[in-house]
């Protein structure tokens, strides 16, 4: 039976947009440009559905849109992107290329909790999509234009509902994405890595860093090998561990996904500490050592402050990245905190996830979240400040019921037994990461929980099938924190296996990038998408309206839960350069101090890619993260471009020297843009390396 795909245009829930605001507005540039353009609000009567349009002159026009999604919309998400500024600015990007902007709130009323079907994310992002392009005809007196429906993470999901269940587009472009599999099990399996290796994460950087042993397990002890073994073949780059060397340990989206784990399995959180085959039930398993259960007496509590300016309290919520739009859903502690008579011993707790539940009083039965535990070392007391609350509006009035003597109790059971998760829902042998939790026979070695839960968790009310009804390019992250990139190799199978080819579908893994999609991830360890991503768009574009074939996916192998690309830059097709740093020929140097060296960048890209734009580097190895660091690469090189076989790349040399003796870090980062326009903001693809300078 042949798939049903969904017609917005025939939805009789979706027949009456209403417009209510509808006026010329001006967007600024960050070069300071001005771009006269449409601005158009409305929604469909009946519905909780909210949207808006930004449509460019007329005589900028170019036929076609580009709608995005976020991943967590919330109520007002429709005006997310207006005041993005520079890279992450996608308004002033569609206008300047032509194309109107689309933005909704996806029918979202409220920041967390239930928000009716799921499938309504996609069916009244078609809806809005419809109306968008009836709109513009209106307007422009034109044909039909095309569109481009992107998202990332939590929006991937979203693009590829939209992309196989509808009509409405004409191609999609989700990037970092999942699998059906991954939530929340990538978030709950990098949780337990940073409480596993918490203490051994600078020594598996520094081994598999520029100039290092190559070795990640070297100098681990037993339990912080096997961990890590373990999660490598799950698909957690290794060197995806460095924010946690730099001391960034962030939980991520786990807040949010817990309640509804918990909600659906209720009975594993019990289960996980008695039943045998569950790590929690064996006592030498780190997760019984790192237990916390306490109970403390208030002495006395701080509430948390209030917006600064009714500016600030008014504020239109921007977060809508793949890093941030889940946080909307939760209630930030700010400054307050809880004092008690007495804290819990030890030198070495583990302290995330900590639930702070009130035995006593008038707040029985509330629980906050651990945000941090200060020691008074001279009264065996000391304060709790609150972390980020899922689910909580008002976290003034639940705090102003707590008085000294209340006892509270201090649990982090539950965010350890989520994180052994993903052990126990093992899903189809199409996802190879769990073979590791296989028989021989293929059965699961561990005990299972009745379903695998990822499917329910896409927000979207479906399951991706492959059975796309456009155009797709996937742009994946090969240092993703957050979503493992083989996840990318998975669509890329099902939607041969569905398509019979992949004539209509392409796939770019990106060196050195993460997570993130802003422009502000980047330092001396990793760069943004962001360039490859706006490119995307634009190569979309092209095979859409003038069938332009793009650049051909990215060459790599899956290897034990690893995407390894073709090492030979110049064959490994994909949007990116290559890039090889060496200081005297190597990648590890001795040098005496005040010695100078030469640093050599040399970049290859592959067929079709552009030209390299700009050679930097940068003598100061810092890992800041996500703040934009100032004055990174502060060094420019001289880009002589080469050419030779029709691969064209370039090199840039410099002499260097460190006068004080110690081990340097040295990077080099590397722009490359399709027509060569180093002035070009949007579609900057970047690219870098590293060597080891050993001072004596």
């Amino acid at each position: 039976m042949a798939k049903e795909i969904y017609h917005a245009l025939s939805d009789p829930m979706y027949q009456e947009p209403i417009i209510d605001v509808e006026e010329m507005r001006s967007h600024v540039l960050s070069d300071g440009t001005e771009l006269a353009y449409r601005y158009v609000h409305g929604s469909f009567r009946g519905t909780t559905v909210k949207f808006i349009f930004c449509f460019p002159r007329r005589d900028a026009f170019k036929g076609r849109f580009f709608q995005y999604l976020s991943p967590f919309p919330g109520p007002d998400e429709e005006l997310a992107s207006l005041n993005k500024k520079g890279v992450d600015d996608v308004i002033g990007f569609s206008l300047l290329n032509g194309g109107y902007f689309v933005e909704s709130n996806m029918g979202s009323v409220t920041m967390f909790g239930p928000n009716g079907d799921d499938k309504m994310r996609w069916k009244s992002s078609a809806a809005v999509a419809e109306f968008g392009r009836k709109k513009a005809m209106e307007i422009y007196g034109c044909e039909r234009p095309v569109g481009v429906v992107f998202g990332g993470s939590g929006g991937g999901y979203k693009t590829m509902a939209c992309i196989e269940n509808t009509d409405a587009w004409d191609g999609a472009v989700p990037f970092v994405i999942g699998s059906p599999a991954s939530l929340p099990n990538t978030i709950t399996m990098h949780a337990q890595g940073q409480r596993v290796l918490r203490n051994c994460f600078g020594k598996i950087i520094d081994n598999i860093d520029a100039g290092g042993c190559g070795d990640p397990y070297n100098g681990l002890n037993e339990d912080e090998a096997a961990m890590l073994k373990e999660l490598t073949k799950m698909g957690f780059p290794p060197m995806a561990w460095y924010l946690e060397a730099s001391g960034k340990i962030d939980d991520g989206s786990l807040p949010v996904l817990t309640p509804g784990v918990k909600m659906a399995d209720p009975g594993f959180f019990k289960e996980f500490w008695e039943v045998e085959g569950y790590a929690g039930a064996d006592p030498n398993s780190s997760a019984s050592k790192d237990r916390l259960q306490f109970d403390g007496v208030v002495k006395r509590v701080h509430l948390p402050g209030k917006p600064e300016s009714a500016d600030e309290e008014n504020e239109i919520e921007g977060r809508n990245g793949v890093d941030d739009a889940w946080k909307k859903m939760l209630t930030d502690g700010k400054d307050a905190w809880i004092e008690l008579e007495k804290l819990p011993e030890g030198d070495n707790l583990y302290l995330k996830g900590v639930n702070m539940t009130f035995e006593t009083g008038e707040a029985v039965g509330y629980t906050l979240l651990l945000g941090d535990m200060q020691r008074d070392e001279t009264t065996g007391g000391g304060f709790l400040t609150i972390g980020m609350c899922y689910g909580m509006s008002d976290l003034n009035e639940v705090l102003a019921l707590v008085k000294p003597g209340d006892v509270m109790h201090l649990d982090n059971s539950d965010y350890i037994a989520i994180q052994h998760y993903y052990r126990h829902q093992v899903p189809d042998e199409t996802f190879h990461a769990w073979d590791q939790f296989r028989n021989p026979d293929g059965t699961p070695a561990l005990p299972q929980r009745a379903n695998v839960m990822g499917y329910s968790f896409t927000g979207t009310g479906t399951v991706q099938d492959g059975n796309i009804q456009g155009k797709v390019m996937v742009i994946q992250s090969l240092m993703d924190e957050s979503t493992c990139p083989w996840c990318g190799d998975w669509y890329r199978q099902t939607v041969r296996k569905a398509q019979g080819n992949e004539d209509n579908f392409r796939l770019y893994y990106m060196q050195r990038c993460m997570h993130g999609n802003t422009d502000t991830i980047g330092n001396n360890m990793v760069v943004n998408y962001m360039g490859a991503l706006y490119q995307a768009l634009l190569d979309m574009m092209d095979w859409i309206q003038f069938g332009k074939e793009p650049r051909a996916t990215t060459k790599y192998e899956l290897v034990e839960g690893q995407i390894v690309e073709e090492a030979d830059a110049s064959k490994r097709n994909g949007l990116q350069a290559g890039v090889t740093l060496t200081a005297n020929g190597q990648k590890c140097v001795h040098v005496r101090a005040g010695g100078e060296f030469v640093l050599r960048t040399e970049a290859v890209l592959p067929e079709g890619a552009g030209e390299i734009t700009r050679i930097a580097f940068d003598f100061q190895d810092r890992w800041g993260f996500p703040e934009k660091l100032k004055g990174l690469f502060p060094v420019q090189g001289h880009v002589n471009r080469t050419e030779k076989d029709g691969v064209k790349g370039a090199w840039a040399e410099i002499i260097y020297r460190f006068d004080d003796p110690g081990t340097y870090f040295v990077s080099t980062r590397v722009s490359s843009q399709r027509d060569g326009n180093k002035d070009e903001i949007y579609t900057q693809i970047k690219n870098l390396d590293r060597v080891r300078v050993i001072v004596e």
